[in-house]
């Protein structure tokens, strides 16, 4: 499976990953020029280009204009990579700054999460849409927070310190925030709804 890197304008991730896993690197246009300061080579930068000139991209990256306002950048460089026929994402960039853009990403996420592969990262933990079965091995001692988006139904877990067993989470009644791996293997099953699963990053 290809993975590509695709990083957005929110916060700047201060340790970049590993790019060498990716297979392409790709940005929205708002975070072309911290890339490029951080001499990172950029594969694709796709958006409106109201934050930058497109002349001032590399001759050696690809520019894909797109002008449609309906929808955000992150929602149209998440169609262009569908399009290319790429199913695994990991996206950086995605959260802090301006709040409201965090959320309008999560709801993006949610959009594409049945035909994209999306982890997101940010500098203290990093965060999925679960599937209907999730397993996670070697989690032992990690702080993991189930969060209802808006709501998920029948959760039955294995291995947190606060287990579920067939029970419901809403955004508006009860969250499942700050669990712990007790074992080394976590298992996350539920019946309904959508759930995002948070795993704090390791110091």
């Amino acid at each position: 499976m290809s993975r590509i890197a695709l990083f957005l304008n929110g916060l700047a991730p201060k340790k970049l990953p590993q790019l060498k896993q990716f297979d392409k690197i790709y940005c929205t246009d708002g975070a072309y020029n911290y890339l490029k300061k951080l001499g990172v080579k950029v594969d694709v930068v796709s958006g409106d280009f109201d934050s930058m000139d497109p002349d001032e991209v590399s001759s050696e990256t690809e520019v894909v204009k797109t002008m449609d306002q309906d929808f955000t950048d992150f929602e149209k460089a998440l169609q262009l990579i569908k399009e290319r026929n790429f199913k695994e994402v990991y996206v950086y960039g995605s959260s802090g700054m301006e709040h409201d853009h965090f959320l309008g990403n999560l709801s993006t996420g949610l959009k594409f999460k049945d035909d994209l592969a999306l982890v997101f990262f940010d500098d203290y933990s990093y965060f999925f849409f679960a599937d209907k079965s999730t397993t996670l091995d070697n989690y032992k001692g990690r702080i993991i927070s189930l969060y209802p988006f808006p709501y998920a139904k029948g959760i039955t877990t294995k291995g947190l310190k606060y287990p579920l067993s067939n029970e419901d989470l809403d955004l508006t009644e009860r969250i499942g925030i700050r669990n712990q791996a007790i074992e080394d293997q976590v298992i996350i099953e539920f019946k309904e709804g959508h759930l995002l699963v948070f795993i704090k990053m390791d110091k």
